[in-house]
């Protein structure tokens, strides 16, 4: 079950910026395990290279890419570079995000467009580019990382972030509808608060620095009481990309241990 023998899949943010698990590099170490070949885009390239590194070292492929897949021409030469290197293109992981402190009032306007352009337009990018390949093969699966901040209030104020991600949510539903007969299918994975190297990014945002009350209160956060980690949302994205989800598009996998569930407000 869950094998992607002969596919081949891009997934972006692949490295980790900080020592240990990030999404990326769990998806993209967790697909090359199940047989994909992988191409890797980092805007660091030696991040992208380190997750290589442990993909080689299990006898996988990942080949590392440096690109910002916010720049369309350099979204367009990645996905060629990787149709030519490899011959076809069956999966599209967007998995880059990040989250900036802000209301609509403190927020400045660069901000807002920089959170909207990385969380939301370089999905709209990489989709653009990678359609007309899957839509020529018949098939294809693209799954979107999204976020419970385009749910629900997530107990921080991150306005930019959290409405690019609830436009990532209804941007994965309008295009699934319209390629859904082309064997195309494109689906959200949507964590809550997760336990990976971001965590301490976002101590410094939002929490004046304080690494051990952060994590302390993100696990009180969630009813299960406690976060999840990267590897949670790389087993969701697997799923949502194999074909044992083949009758499955245009939806959401929420892996968040109950919060969006939770008829209170985080504490």
């Amino acid at each position: 079950m869950l094998r992607l023998d002969g596919r081949v899949a891009i997934v972006t943010g692949c490295g980790s910026q900080a020592p240990g698990w990030g999404n990326g590099k769990a998806i993209a170490t967790l697909l090359a395990r199940q047989g994909a070949t992988v191409y890797g885009v980092d805007r660091n390239l030696e991040a992208a290279e380190a997750t290589k590194e442990i993909v080689a070292g299990e006898g996988n492929i990942l080949y590392a890419a440096a690109g910002d897949v916010t720049d369309s021409a350099q979204v367009n030469a990645l996905v060629a570079d990787c149709v030519a290197r490899f011959g076809r293109l069956d999966i599209l992981i967007n998995n880059v995000g990040q989250s900036e402190p802000g209301t609509p009032e403190t927020m400045e306007e660069a901000v807002w467009k920089q959170q909207l352009d990385l969380n939301l337009t370089s999905a709209f990018l990489t989709s653009k580019a990678v359609l007309p390949i899957m839509t020529e093969q018949g098939s294809g699966a693209i799954v979107n990382v999204s976020s419970i901040a385009g749910l629900r209030w997530a107990g921080k104020d991150q306005v930019g972030y959290a409405a690019a991600k609830a436009g990532l949510i209804q941007f994965t539903k309008v295009t699934a509808v319209a390629y859904a007969a082309k064997g195309v299918r494109l689906n959200c994975v949507v964590p809550g608060l997760m336990f990976t190297p971001l965590v301490e990014r976002l101590a410094q945002r939002y929490n004046k620095g304080d690494f051990e009350g952060m994590v302390a209160k993100r696990h009180a956060q969630v009813p299960m009481g406690r976060m999840g980690d990267a590897w949670d949302i790389a087993h969701a994205t697997l799923f949502l990309c194999s074909d044992e989800a083949r009758y499955i598009t245009g939806t959401e996998l929420v892996v968040d241990g109950g919060m969006t569930g939770f008829t209170g407000f985080p504490g």
